[in-house]
């Protein structure tokens, strides 16, 4: 028997009904709902099909995947990486909570449906390139359209893959023609990967539409899982130099830096030319929310105060990331002495009370990722503190931002007539120009070239300097704090100074971004760094962190035992 694929659900993508008839094999009835490879094999088909794989990249469908899966990773990158507490009360969400202490079981439903989620991804990616071969060989799509298209389908298998690999590195790789009865994870997969995400780097950069992939994003993505799987600095390099030198976005328009930092994560820039690759979402088109930011809708100030979103106080940043933007000078405390001297917070207090903001200076990048007390919170006015706080003393006072919509955009840009306007159509910026510069940058150092790494360490300080894109006192022309920020003049002493610089740049440019775990993993220090933030951060929150420990094997998630009961050829990899 073949591994389940992905068939039946692309009847609602198509709108098309299957009617029998009359005939000698009236008993082989098509089972309602469900398309036969024959029916698919053509131009629309696979278009429709693709549709669908390309549907998962934001983690999230009607089969049952929320949150819990969703591609931004703020749970399985952020929290985990400690730059964000889960947020809200003990009681929400429980799963979470486990996540958040380094004492998951196998049995924690955000595993699962993490996995559940990569693996039918990965479903409708083989269900496509098996009727691709179809089409192909019935002369139905001609040779060009089936090499396109199975490119993308084996690029997306290649992503699907690597974002499970992050999570679990023992997974079994799946591809068309796997026995499901013969599953296994025993084995290296990583060459697999890595081949089917080259494949897609053959995709021309213009590929006429801003939601598929093209060459430029494949080659950041095997950039990337070049540089977890294998270290292979040098081939990453190559393929991201080729990026910023000639990477365009799907739809053939440049790519760069936006000019303000801020602007960012603006909904109306989310295909802005920072975005190399942005998750695209839709509100307000009879989903009923499915096709808005559903993975992050639980990401807003709680219900207080005149607050956006309406819902629900998850995913509050931690006072160890907030205190990473101290600046000395204008550049950051690398030996992470910033801890001695911590932003100012109104944590315990109620908001009426008096509240002297911190006048230190700070990395102007803190007041677009963090939302805290007396400082515009976009435009719905200044953050107000605790009632915007769903329980202040178990999760902090800081709100996240990133992901937040304007109020001058509510109803436009949200899902109007759900429980929360928190669905907004905010598409997850999977790949940002910042985030390729410092990857290369990274490459760079490994491979002995520190002024080049330099270079780009500091265009991306250059663009957060800009005294523009501060965040302003509502006059318009008063920063809202003491920003000071500038760039590294000096040659570095040594690699492992350059690394210092650039694994912090990375917290601070990235912050709250999904990638801060991963990439800890990637530099082999998640233990260090995150047993040094638990030592400091686990005493502000004690009933959040009580007993909390960081094993050497909590670098990787265990696999989910539900996964282990369906497959028996699956072993557990901790």
């Amino acid at each position: 028997m073949k591994f389940k694929t992905f068939i039946g659900s692309v009847a609602v993508l198509l709108g098309l009904s299957m009617v029998s008839s009359c005939s000698s094999d009236f008993l082989n009835v098509q089972p309602n709902g469900a398309l036969s490879e024959e029916v698919l094999a053509t131009e629309d088909g696979i278009e429709s099909l693709l549709i669908g794989t390309y549907a998962m990249l934001d983690g999230v469908s009607a089969n049952g995947f929320g949150w819990e899966s969703a591609a931004s990773n703020w749970v399985f990158g952020s929290i985990r990486g400690m730059e964000a507490n889960k947020g809200t009360d003990a009681g929400d969400q429980p799963g979470i909570n486990p996540i958040q202490t380094f004492t998951e079981a196998p049995t924690n439903v955000y595993l699962n449906i993490k996995w559940r989620s990569c693996y039918e991804a990965i479903s409708r990616a083989n269900a496509t390139l098996t009727v691709i071969a179809r089409a192909e060989e019935e002369g139905t799509i001609t040779a060009d359209q089936a090499a396109s298209y199975r490119a993308q389908a084996r690029a997306l298998r290649g992503h699907y893959h690597f974002e499970a690999w992050r999570m679990w590195e023992q997974v079994p790789y799946i591809d068309e023609n796997t026995v499901q009865d013969e599953v296994t994870n025993t084995a290296d997969i990583s060459d697999l990967i890595i081949a089917d995400l080259e494949a897609g780097t053959t995709l021309p950069n213009n590929m006429g539409q801003v939601g598929r992939f093209n060459g430029t994003v494949c080659k950041v993505i095997l950039a990337k899982a070049l540089m977890q799987m294998k270290g292979d600095y040098a081939a990453a390099k190559t393929l991201l130099t080729d990026v910023v030198n000639n990477g365009t976005k799907p739809n053939g328009q440049a790519i760069g830096l936006q000019a303000k930092y801020g602007d960012i994560f603006d909904i109306e820039s989310r295909n802005g030319i920072e975005a190399v690759y942005t998750v695209q979402y839709s509100v307000n088109d009879g989903s009923g929310g499915w096709n808005g930011g559903w993975g992050e809708v639980l990401n807003f100030p709680y219900k207080g105060g005149g607050s956006p979103g309406g819902c629900c106080g998850f995913f509050q940043p931690t006072q160890e990331f907030v205190n990473s933007f101290r600046t000395s000078g204008g550049l950051p405390l690398l030996d992470n002495s910033y801890n001695n001297d911590p932003v100012v917070s109104d944590d315990g207090l109620a908001p009426g009370d008096p509240f002297t903001e911190d006048a230190g200076p700070l990395d102007p990048r803190l007041d677009w990722t963090v939302g805290r007390r007396g400082i515009p919170y976009l435009d719905w006015g200044d953050h107000t503190g605790s009632d915007w706080i769903r329980d202040q003393s178990y999760a902090g006072p800081y709100s996240p931002k990133k992901q937040v919509y304007k109020k001058s955009q509510e109803g436009t840009f949200t899902e109007v007539g759900n429980w929360t306007s928190g669905w907004t159509a905010n598409g997850y910026r999977m790949i940002r120009y910042a985030d390729v510069l410092l990857l290369l940058a990274e490459c760079q150092i490994e491979t002995g070239e520190l002024d080049a790494a330099r270079a780009n360490i500091n265009r991306i300080r250059e663009r957060a300097a800009n005294p523009d894109g501060f965040v302003m006192e509502e006059d318009g022309v008063t920063p809202a704090a003491n920003y000071q920020i500038s760039l590294y003049e000096s040659a570095f002493a040594n690699a492992d100074e350059a690394r210092a610089a650039l694994r912090m740049e990375r917290k601070l440019e990235l912050g709250m971004e999904g990638h801060r775990f991963f990439d800890l993993n990637r530099w082999g220090i998640a233990a260090q760094e995150i047993r040094r933030i638990l030592a400091y951060e686990a005493p502000l929150r004690p009933s959040l962190y009580a007993g909390a420990e960081f094993a050497d094997n909590d670098v990787l998630y265990p696999i989910p035992q539900r996964q282990l009961d369906l497959s028996p050829g699956l072993v557990q990899n901790r």
